[in-house]
């Protein structure tokens, strides 16, 4: 996948491109459909399958007040979007300037000027140019005068309700991790630096990853089973994590997401991870003690290795119905 930062960086070879235009903050279910139909439509024709999304989120820029707390970096989004068989993105940085674009000269200009398309894909509820005057209908009247095709993908739903990053997100901050991941198709993760803690858990429970993230939206307080990942190697570890505030210890002002491998390091503690959040086992509590602590801890990696467990054997066919896991 090829990746550009700006106008200047991409070149006069852009086009011909099938491509669509989002912000795609976590490339949930209904992101992923678009970007299929565009591989599609591109394998179809010959063009290359692309994508024009910004940083940072438009919202920061025009109503910083309601911008939203994002699931996924720009590097992230382009990662998934590659699953997906995109060749190409571009990343525009959102400034007040292009905000003034009317919808024609947004399309004009970049469109079809810079980026040489040949059909636009977008969902029904897709707005842009000056004061989000630009709709699908004017896009698809601009389309048949500019001699670009355009296809509207209408929104998707799951378990009877409409896929969407806000709907996601706030199921993230709620703690509803499993049903986030399905509507995502990937478990919502965190990542970031390991850093060192107080070494308290290494002494008196189990030993843990700290995790520092400068990532804006965090699950809500508790245990969950997660799987975590070293983003410099290869390796990956099923693991449980907690985030919270370690009552145990003396209540502290500082959020922490200790995570505790369950497969040996066989290695040097990784320097970056990612942490993938895949169920939630109960909310964090304060311990009498220490050893009491402690002992939850390893009920609770009993706790997930029986996940895990089941999780092979739904995927293996070896599953039976009293197996199954909630949800």
């Amino acid at each position: 996948m090829k990746i550009y930062h700006s106008l200047e960086e991409t070149p006069a070879d852009f086009g011909p491109s099938a491509l669509t235009i989002g912000n795609f903050d976590g490339v949930h279910f209904g992101h992923r459909r678009i970007l299929r139909r565009v591989k599609e439509l591109a394998g179809q024709h010959g063009w290359k399958p692309s994508v024009l999304t910004f940083h940072p989120h438009p919202a920061s820029v025009v109503a910083p007040e309601r911008a939203p707390a994002l699931m996924t970096s720009p590097e992230r989004r382009a990662q998934l979007m590659e699953e997906e068989g995109i060749a190409q993105v571009l990343i525009l940085p959102f400034t007040r300037e292009l905000a003034l674009l009317s919808p024609e000269q947004f399309v004009q200009q970049l469109l079809v000027d810079r980026l040489g398309v040949k059909a636009v894909l977008v969902g029904d509820n897709f707005h842009f140019g000056h004061k989000q005057a630009g709709n699908t209908a004017v896009l698809t009247e601009l389309g048949k005068r500019m001699g670009f095709e355009t296809e509207i993908v209408s929104a998707v739903a799951c378990r009877g309700r409409v896929v969407s990053s806000s709907g996601i997100r706030e199921l993230v901050r709620s703690g509803r991790v499993s049903l986030a991941a399905r509507l995502l198709e990937h478990p919502y993760g965190l990542e970031g630096e390991v850093v060192s803690g107080r070494g308290v858990g290494s002494r008196e429970t189990v030993p843990t990853l700290n995790l520092a993230t400068t990532a804006a939206l965090i699950p809500a307080r508790g245990v969950y089973v997660t799987r975590t990942r070293d983003l410099d190697e290869s390796r990956k570890w099923n693991s449980i994590t907690n985030i919270g505030y370690r009552p145990t210890f003396g209540q502290s002002d500082q959020l922490s997401i200790e995570t505790f491998l369950l497969d040996p390091l066989a290695g040097e503690t990784p320097r970056r991870i990612r942490v993938e959040f895949l169920w939630r086992v109960r909310d964090e509590r304060r311990f009498d003690s220490p050893e009491a602590l402690k002992a939850q801890i390893l009920k609770d990696a009993r706790t997930a290795l029986a996940y895990f467990r089941r999780r092979r054997a739904w995927a293996t066919g070896q599953a039976t119905t009293g197996d199954r896991l909630s949800h």
